[in-house]
């Protein structure tokens, strides 16, 4: 055998045993009935059930995927077979950090810097949409000890700075923290645990990726490894010695497709394109970008901090901040214009009033844009000003919350001294516009206003009669109203066989896409993933089906999908890519619709959680009964229409029921002259199907006396 084969097959045997024990161990404590599961998943131990189909719930069915892992180990001296013992290293981690989880509650581990361990379900469906719109580009996984802890943390902060999510594995956490690298899922640097085994935390990341995203059935296991080959852009680099464990699960790495770069000589026993040396840690981000095809969009701006998705998530806590721009305090307004060109001088960035000083401030902040384009559209305004938000998160030691005339901006003392003022939020918001939105938007020019009087002035004579005319033409817009839907398959490069379709009373079913933002879309680029369905060939009025819509969908779906209703649950559902905000399901006791929300981690009247529910209709499966979709959906007069709309709604976790009421209960006055109908629907206080009935009869729910749905 060759040396590189001779540790695979040392770190395979070493964890096998290691895993065989363990198992016999916690048997003889706990007894084969004992539960075991990794928290907040409907994939049991992820890894097991998606290669095998088998779906670990007790201790006493273990023993049998010890026996499976054991038989990967061949020994056999061809890399293919050795690559299957690398697998089998991933199957014993996953056991034997899924026995640290048999006692629920505390923390997954003791350490100066603990590590988070398992990656919940929805946490991987939150990063759907950020992974497939690129602004998380890819996926890196760093782990061991770094001979100088300033390269570690080089690496670390340039992944950071391109966007990447980044898992860290070993004492590189302590290292990194030390050389005051920010980290949480938050950040995107994400430690996860001081043992060789933590790092199948990422691959069960992967692992579900395909299974919620990707439509892979369980126990495919080569529609599980082509899946994280093609379309999970990640890879593995090792700091400091390596040792047979460390090499045999880099081997399960590169089975599932993520090459790994060490920073120690292999010498002859690298593989090219999966296994490489690179010494020199200037070149390291450099190298791994290039074996996974990674290629990062250069937002070089010229402000003084870094700019990058991955800082969208740092919260600046108060002990933390030098400036607050807050709308409980101050005039605070955002607000995009489109003008004529001769009207914009462009790249012109002015402030009225103070600048950032010394000292803590609040201040009012005005941030006026003004954009103009021969092809510039005003229903592109709001569309460019929601953009506002995330270009400021961007920045690092910044943080919004909010919108329009509500929202609150911090930036950090360190962004301060490090010379951030607000001519710089200019100049972000200037070559942001310009870049992403440059096909309509030909100048713009930015007005920053501190000064109060005069901000005071600016909301009350522009801004609020702007947005109260954009609120009317939203608000009458209807389906009816327009000529055409859009559809929307940013999410193909997880979920191939999946195809949203926007209309004007359905937002993606990740809530970031609204159909003026499709249309915006299609208007930047023709040939880009929304594309214009005419409204042709009504054949159900009731279900919202169309000639058009299925054909659409058909083309868009390279004949994965057939048919598709626009307004029912019950009759060829829309279906999900998997990183929908919420999800709709029949509980057929009540005859109604249950909602829950990704947040939401408790269990559902059904006797599923938010995972198990949605594991019925991710990776464009349709399945009636089961449909995921966005929050603001759930107020919509076209939600469920075919099966009697809101009236069918029996219960929804509190927090969403409040975050949605006003709007629940103005459509159920409208609709069906029903007051404070939000009453009616039960919450997490009621967790049975018996309970749930004696609610609604209750309170005398309209669904009690309803055709039944099935």
């Amino acid at each position: 055998m060759s040396v590189l084969t001779d540790l695979i097959y040392g770190g395979a045997h070493t964890v096998a045993q290691l895993t065989e024990n363990a198992v016999a161990a916690a048997l003889a404590q706990y007894g084969p009935k004992k539960e075991v599961a990794f928290p907040d998943t409907a994939y049991a131990f992820p890894t097991i059930y998606a290669a095998t189909g088998v779906k670990v719930k007790t201790l006493g069915d273990l023993p049998g995927c010890v026996e499976v892992q054991k038989s990967l180990i061949t020994d056999r001296e061809e890399l293919d077979a050795a690559l299957n013992a690398g697998l089998a290293t991933a199957v014993g981690a996953e056991i034997l950090e899924g026995l640290k989880f048999v006692e629920p509650g505390g923390s997954y581990e003791e350490a100066r810097v603990p590590g988070i361990g398992f990656v919940p379900d929805p946490v991987i469906r939150s990063l759907g949409v950020p992974l497939v719109t690129g602004d998380i580009p890819g996926v890196a996984v760093v782990l061991g000890e770094a001979e100088n802890p300033a390269d570690v943390a080089g690496v670390v902060r340039e992944y950071q700075s391109k966007g990447l999510l980044t898992f860290l594995v070993g004492n590189v956490i302590e290292q990194c923290a030390d050389q005051g690298v920010k980290m949480g899922l938050e950040l995107r640097v994400i430690p996860l645990g001081h043992q060789v085994t933590s790092v199948i935390h990422v691959v069960t990341v992967a692992v579900r990726a395909a299974l919620i995203f990707g439509n892979v059935q369980p126990g495919d296991l080569s529609g599980l490894l082509a899946y994280t080959k093609e379309r999970v852009p990640a890879f593995v680099n090792t700091f400091g010695p390596i040792d047979p464990v460390v090499v045999s699960a880099g081997a399960g790495a590169i089975a599932l497709g993520f090459p790994v770069v060490a920073d120690v000589d292999l010498g002859e026993n690298q593989v090219p394109g999966a296994l490489e040396s690179v010494c020199d840690h200037g070149k390291t981000v450099e190298k791994s970008l290039e074996l996974r095809e990674i290629r990062i969009r250069s937002k070089e701006l010229p402000i003084p901090v870094a700019f990058a998705s991955a800082f969208e998530g740092e919260i600046i806590r108060r002990s933390d901040m030098h400036t607050e721009f807050y709308s409980g305090d101050n005039v605070t307004c955002e607000l995009v214009l489109g003008r004529e060109m001769s009207q914009v001088e462009d790249h012109k960035i002015r402030l009225i009033g103070p600048d950032i000083g010394d000292g803590v401030q609040s201040l009012p902040l005005i941030t006026f844009v003004e954009v103009a384009g021969k092809k510039m559209q005003p229903d592109f305004e709001s569309v460019i000003e929601r953009k506002i938000h995330a270009w400021c998160n961007y920045m690092e030691g910044v943080m919004h919350t909010g919108q329009r005339d509500q929202f609150r901006i911090r930036i950090s003392r360190d962004a301060y001294e490090k010379g951030l003022r607000l001519k710089h939020l200019g100049e972000v918001l200037y070559h942001m516009i310009t870049e992403e939105f440059g096909v309509v938007v030909d100048k713009c020019q930015v007005t920053l206003i501190t000064d109060g009087e005069q901000a005071a002035r600016f909301r009350e004579e522009l801004a609020l009669p702007r947005y109260r005319q954009r609120d009317e033409r939203l608000v009458s817009m209807t389906d009816e109203s327009v000529d055409r839907f859009f559809t929307c398959v940013l999410c193909q490069s997880f979920a191939p066989s999946h195809c949203c379709v926007v209309t004007p009373e359905r937002l993606g079913l990740c809530g970031a896409v609204s159909w003026l933002d499709a249309k915006a879309t299609y208007e930047l680029n023709p040939n880009g993933p929304s594309q214009p369905i005419l409204k042709e060939g009504c054949l159900d009025e009731r279900t919202g089906r169309y000639e058009s819509v299925n054909a659409a969908v058909r083309e868009a779906t390279h004949g994965a999908l057939e048919n598709v209703t626009l307004y029912s649950i019950m009759e060829d559902p829309m279906t999900s890519c998997g990183c929908f905000e919420c999800i709709s399901a029949i509980e057929p006791s009540s005859n109604g619709f249950i909602v829950v929300n990704r947040e939401y981690k408790g269990m559902t009247p059904t006797g599923m959680s938010f995972g198990e529910l949605a594991s019925f209709s991710g990776g464009g499966v349709q399945t009636p009964g089961y449909m995921g979709h966005g929050r603001s959906f759930i107020p919509s007069k076209k939600f469920a229409a075919a099966e009697d709309g809101i009236r069918r709604i029996v219960w929804m976790p509190r927090e969403l029921k409040e975050a949605v009421g006003e709007r629940l209960n103005a459509t159920a006055r409208e609709l069906y002259g029903i007051e404070d109908f939000t009453s009616l629907i039960a919450d997490e206080r009621v967790s049975t199907v018996e309970g749930l009935l004696e609610f609604l009869k209750e309170v005398r729910h309209p669904v009690l006396d309803m055709e039944p749905l099935l």
